[in-house]
């Protein structure tokens, strides 16, 4: 089926072909010097420091032009933000052919094409910033239109582009178009950065696990499934990599963690993305109340790398980061919000329980998933401030150590902030019998159909015969986190490429 083009498109390309008639590449080979960011022009040139900015030699965007006879004014985007350019006729081509100034740059030249230039900083009789333009290449033709963001007088936008189907799908235009976009992954590798350095200044290592996997398992979670041709053999996108890291610590390191890209068969929405990336880190010789402690220490460095304060907006709301965050159990939490003690409820009076809640529950939910059901629907949306959760059930926790003073829980936390979990941790199980029990205990939960019981991990079980120390875990959303952090309402809004559903053109549209 033949490209359909509109009419800009149309244009666009006999202009394209122009160009090639003129003899002008319009997809040169050969490097352009760029030597300056506009940015640093803007913050450093004034009338008392014009040195270093008299040979300025630029590259980006045309992205607007305003035409004056033989000169005009016009604005150049870089990937630190805008300025104006002045280009005069007489002075960017040479002796009598006025072909560069009359017909490339008044006519061929459409907004969004990628231009270099090389001239010098001024300030206008209005007092604007300026790059006077003694030379000007074209670097690369735009064949598409960008959408037009219109300003009013007072320069406040009034027609912004906010289509999610545009900014998620195609979010090259939305990053043009929208620079404050730019911003926030720019502070989503600040966050990364920080917690890198923080956690190599301890000594722990960066390691990579397998992506592909033969046993899915570190989670409760519905896998992709995928297959080997040359091994003949069923694999799977991880889940989680904790029980590659943990072989790690049976290994003899006492400090690992991975920034893991990790895939989830299950819903989406503005919490969920079926490829999501988060760090899991796992420390021998600790528990997880030093976890916590250490979890508080990281987020609130990185708030005031961000910020420079423990405080930040999130919607209607300011959270403050700063230690000690408010700690409750899980069944302390229940009993706040619900005014019921479950501690003691078997299995039955806990789905009769979650019934009366008018929460949504099934006879294949386990205890665990049960009290799960209800904190969820119950309390966590309620918890602003990040709130640690601790001392779940033994059976919402398959892979974590019993507590070792209160029976039938574990020790395990959850991070709460702004009513969602930002992260998971605990002091991880290490008695490869127990183990074993726990998982036997999972494969009897997917035998009455949840679907996200975990398998059973032979070599896993292995490994910890051989001996794992006291170690402990945690597992950090790192998609959650950025939004919270950067005040982000969608996670859709702090991952350059989202899922989305196939697009449907305009004609497949309208053969349906």
């Amino acid at each position: 089926m033949s490209q359909q083009l509109s009419e800009q498109e149309i244009i666009r390309r006999e202009n394209l072909q122009a160009i090639i008639d003129l003899g002008i590449n319009p997809y040169p080979s050969e490097s352009f010097p760029v030597n300056v960011k506009a940015s640093e022009v803007r913050a450093n040139f004034t009338e008392e420091n014009q040195e270093g900015y008299q040979e300025v030699v630029l590259a980006g965007r045309f992205m607007s032009r305003r035409i004056m006879g033989k000169a005009s004014f016009a604005e150049l985007m870089d990937s630190s933000g805008r300025i104006q350019i002045y280009v005069n006729r007489d002075e960017i081509c040479e002796g009598e052919d006025k072909t560069l100034y009359n017909k490339v740059f008044k006519k061929l030249l459409d907004l969004g094409d990628f231009v270099g230039i090389k001239g010098y900083a001024f300030f206008t009789k209005m007092g604007e910033l300026t790059i006077h333009v003694k030379e000007f290449t074209l670097l690369s033709k735009s064949l598409r239109p960008l959408p037009v963001v219109k300003t009013d007088a007072d320069g406040k936008v009034y027609d912004a582009v906010t289509d999610p189907e545009i900014r998620y799908r195609q979010r090259y235009v939305d990053l043009v178009v929208n620079p404050e976009v730019r911003e926030v992954f720019k502070q989503r590798t600040v966050i990364y950065n920080t917690m890198r350095n923080f956690l190599n200044e301890k000594g722990y290592l960066e390691v990579e696990t397998p992506i592909l996997q033969p046993l899915y398992g570190g989670a409760a979670a519905r896998p992709f499934k995928t297959h080997h041709n040359t091994l003949d053999m069923t694999l799977y996108l991880r889940i989680a990599n904790e029980l590659y890291l943990k072989r790690l610590i049976v290994g003899g390191y006492e400090g690992v963690y991975e920034f893991s890209k990790d895939f989830r068969n299950e819903g989406m929405s503005r919490f969920h993305n079926p490829e999501f990336t988060q760090i899991e880190l796992y420390v021998a010789y600790k528990d997880y109340n030093w976890m916590m402690d250490l979890l508080e220490t990281l987020i609130e460095k990185i708030t005031m790398e961000l910020y420079g304060t423990t405080e930040v907006t999130v919607g209607d709301n300011v959270i403050n980061f700063q230690r000690p965050w408010k700690r409750y159990t899980m069944y302390e939490v229940i009993q706040e919000f619900t005014g019921t003690d479950v501690s003691a409820m078997t299995e039955e009076e806990m789905f009769d329980f979650a019934k009366s809640l008018h929460i949504s529950v099934d006879k294949s939910m386990g205890r665990g998933k049960l009290i799960d059901e209800i904190f969820g629907e119950k309390c966590e949306s309620l918890l602003i401030q990040p709130t640690f959760i601790t001392d779940y059930p033994v059976e919402m926790s398959p892979l974590a150590k019993k507590h070792r003073s209160k029976e039938g829980l574990v020790e395990r936390f959850e991070a709460i902030c702004n009513g969602k979990e930002i992260c998971n941790g605990f002091s991880e199980l290490n008695d490869p019998i127990d183990q074993r029990g726990r998982f036997q205990e999972q494969l009897e939960l997917g035998k009455r159909g949840d679907d996200e019981a975990m398998v059973l991990d032979e070599d896993f079980l292995r490994a910890l015969e051989y001996g794992m120390p006291p170690t402990v875990g945690i597992g950090i959303g790192m998609d959650r986190l950025t939004m919270i952090l950067t005040n982000q309402k969608s996670i859709q809004d702090v991952l350059f490429f989202p899922q989305m559903k196939p697009e449907v053109t305009k004609t497949e549209a309208t053969e349906e």
